[in-house]
């Protein structure tokens, strides 16, 4: 009785830390469209249908982040740094969204991902469900899921894909297919007995379930496709790398099975055999290439691992066969692992790389038909200061000592994590270490094991049709439905031409009536 008290108490407190309505995707959706309705009164420049949708996360790419990665970038070309211009600088448009799960001020990464995939804000360690799940609690999940622009893309006839730097059924990735109380069920494994007998599936079991034919799939994760025990097709000598399935299902090979007889799918676990891929024989890819997370770019093995613009790049020549266009998402998701981890010189790297594959989208793609938004879930406390002079290194010293305990310190430093160190009673002096090094962990105000994300908001940067939609604060809710809205995919297709085909690049959406009737009139 008192267990059942307890459960109750927890139930209640955990629904009293935001209102009632907000359980409700409604609430949401009447939310974004308002807003929607709002930024529609704003000078309109490109008004293209959006045949195509480049979506790039960059998990944990705070502004703070993303400066110091401009900088990094300018050094890395023998540069002072901070006047070169990242790519996602280049885009006209810039917004901030945010990022606060429905009930969490500071944000996880699957809540985040459920709002800016899903177009409803939902509540910590959820994803594809509304606010009404609870995490952990498998029975709240039934008829409280909710669908995402990838999921809208594909019923519009449009080709999608996914490409991410972690795994394939990771928090980001995850919410644009599954529908799951709990982010970690990554494969039966993780799950606990409960959840299972009350019918929930594991994560990676929903990627090849819930949307049939994804045309493309590239990350890691590899051993939540295996049986349990499974030796790993690369560490072959590592328990850890074995495969986690309970059921006895090897998921590759049900990718295969499902797909269309006519059609050519492949699956490669390393660079070698993805790069030699005809990429016009190619109807369907899963890639993945290591049993859990890839490597950090600063890591990788080049011969057996690609780049994430090496993904992009095949990514965007598969999908782009499709006359009606595609919708990709793309993750740079390690920048945030390298925030967690202290370790702020292989975070700024996966955003530098990142960046190197939105300018590759840009060169393949064009501004007239594709609208390209980049974003992050949520910040880091990451940061960088100490008056350092222009063109100092961003891995530098600051140029003064502490006027406390006379040591000298770091520009870079996280307001927590594992960097936190007490030498004889003290701070460390960093001058006695390697600063520089990739794996150098930089100090931090409150030790902890693992770094924490940060709660301000994030900004998006978009180009394309319909990109100036992003033009101010917004809810995190609300970018979903703007890439919709672009691509008349989704429920709100109400504005777009009757009986003009989506997804050509050419037609407009109806703003009035009366604006249609005027184009008309300037033609003849």
């Amino acid at each position: 009785m008192k267990a059942l008290l307890l459960v109750l108490l927890i139930e209640l407190c955990l629904g009293s830390l935001f209102p009632e309505k907000e359980k409700n995707p409604k609430y949401w959706r009447d939310q974004a469209q308002q807003t929607l309705r709002n930024a529609l009164k704003l000078q309109k420049l490109n008004t293209n249908v959006a045949k195509n949708i480049i979506m790039f996360l960059g998990d944990g790419m705070g502004i703070s982040t993303v400066t110091a990665a401009r900088i990094l970038k300018g050094q890395l070309q023998h540069m002072q740094g901070e006047e070169t211009m990242l790519e996602m600088d280049k885009f006209p448009y810039v917004a901030l969204s945010k990022t606060y799960n429905t009930d969490a001020q500071v944000p996880d990464s699957a809540g985040t991902a459920t709002a800016y995939l899903c177009g409803v804000k939902a509540n910590e360690g959820t994803v594809g469900v509304s606010a009404a799940v609870m995490r952990d609690q498998c029975n709240t999940t039934a008829g409280n899921e909710v669908t995402s622009i990838l999921k809208w893309s594909k019923e519009a006839g449009k080709s999608v894909g996914i490409v991410t730097t972690t795994r394939v059924n990771h928090a980001t990735p995850s919410a644009a297919y599954a529908h799951s109380a709990n982010r970690d069920w990554y494969s039966d494994n993780e799950m606990p007995l409960e959840a299972i007998q009350q019918g929930c599936k594991d994560i990676a079991q929903q990627l090849f379930e819930n949307i049939p034919n994804i045309e493309v799939i590239m990350g890691g994760g590899r051993k939540y496709m295996f049986p349990k025990n499974t030796t790993d097709v690369e560490y072959q000598t590592e328990d850890k790398y074995r495969g986690t399935r309970l059921d006895g299902k090897t998921l590759t090979s049900v990718w295969k099975e499902k797909k269309p007889k006519d059609k050519n799918a492949h699956y490669v676990w390393n660079r070698q055999d993805l790069m030699a891929l005809n990429l016009d024989k190619v109807d369907f890819l899963l890639g993945l290439f290591e049993p859990v997370d890839l490597m950090y770019e600063l890591d990788r093995n080049n011969q057996t691992d690609p780049s994430l613009t090496e993904m992009v790049e095949v990514a965007i020549k598969i999908l782009q066969k499709n006359p009606k266009g595609f919708f990709l998402l793309v993750e740079g998701g390690r920048i945030d692992h390298g925030h967690h981890e202290g370790k702020a010189k292989q975070a700024l790297h996966e955003t530098v790389e990142m960046d190197r594959a939105i300018g590759l989208a840009g060169r393949l793609t064009k501004e007239n038909d594709t609208l390209t938004v980049v974003t992050a879930d949520h910040s880091h406390v990451f940061t960088f200061g100490g008056y350092t002079p222009r063109g100092n290194s961003i891995f530098g010293l600051a140029p003064m000592q502490s006027d406390v305990d006379k040591k000298p310190f770091t520009s870079i430093l996280y307001g927590n994590g594992p960097g936190y160190k007490l030498i004889g009673g003290g701070r460390e002096n960093v001058s006695t270490v390697n600063f520089a090094h990739a794996n150098y962990q930089a100090q931090s105000a409150v030790p902890l094991r693992q770094e924490t994300h940060g709660g301000e908001d994030v900004a998006v940067f978009a180009k394309g049709p319909m990109a100036h939609l992003l033009h101010g604060v917004h809810e995190q809710n609300y970018i979903p439905h703007v890439m919709a809205y672009a691509a008349c995919v989704g429920p709100n297709t109400n504005h777009c031409r009757s009986g003009a085909a989506r997804g050509t690049g050419v037609a407009l959406p109806l703003l009035s009536t009366f604006a249609s009737l005027f184009i008309l009139l300037c033609l003849f």
